[in-house]
Order: C-alpha cells, then structure tokens, then sequence
C-alpha cells in the first residue's frame, strides 16, 4: 500500500448513518491509525504520540517490536471502536458503570470485552 494510501482518511460525513462507520478502517500503521486518531478524535492526538514515542524506544532499548505490535493493537482497537460513534458512546457507557461500582459489573463486563473483541476481529487482529 502506498503512503498517500495509508494516510488516505475520509472526511467525517455530516450525518452519518447509525450502523455505519465514519472512516474506512485504516492500515494498521502508525501514519494511518495517526490520520484516523486525528479525524475521530483529536483530543486524543497528546496520548497517541505520547505512546507511540514510548512504545518506539521501548522497541530500541529492547531490541524488539513488541513495543510497536502493542502499540498498533490497541490503537487499531481504538479506531475500530471510535469509527462507530453508537458503539464508542455504549463502550462510555458501560465503562462508567463499572467504575461508579453502584452495580454488579458482570454484565458490562462482559459487553466491554465483546466490543473489543468485535474491534479487533474488524481491524484484522
């Protein structure tokens, strides 16, 4: 795939419909999960590098890709959850519920973990 590619995100539609995404999923890149992050979600712009600045001289001083695999994991994950804005709002939702503790979190528990588990089958992981 070529760069201009990898970057390629679409403009967010004005009014997109319920089910379906805002962006094409991206490369699994950090240019292109960088471009998405940007599109979906720029407050989150700080932490993404932040993380990916992590993860690249974690990978240096460990001589390994593992740092960078992790890193494409759980921001494809974010992607794939933040394209459908439905999606990330119940995943809000449910993340609020376990953490107010008012309720036994069994329940959004295991809705958390479908929708990651959805994510990641949708980006490929």
């Amino acid at each position: 795939m070529s760069t201009d590619q990898e970057h390629a995100v679409t403009a967010l539609p004005a009014e997109p419909q319920a089910d379906e995404p805002l962006i094409p999923m991206p490369a699994l890149t950090p240019g292109a999960l960088r471009t998405a992050v940007e599109t979906l979600t720029p407050s989150r712009m700080p932490t993404f590098v932040s993380d990916l600045v992590s993860a690249t001289t974690r990978a240096q001083e460990l001589q390994s890709f593992a740092p960078l695999r992790t890193f494409v994991r759980t921001w494809g994950v974010f992607v794939a959850i933040q394209r459908y804005p439905s999606r990330a709002a119940r995943l809000r939702h449910l993340e609020e519920l376990v953490s107010a503790g008012a309720e036994d979190p069994t329940d959004a528990m295991a809705e958390i973990r479908k929708i990651h588990a959805d994510a990641e089958a949708e980006a490929g992981l």
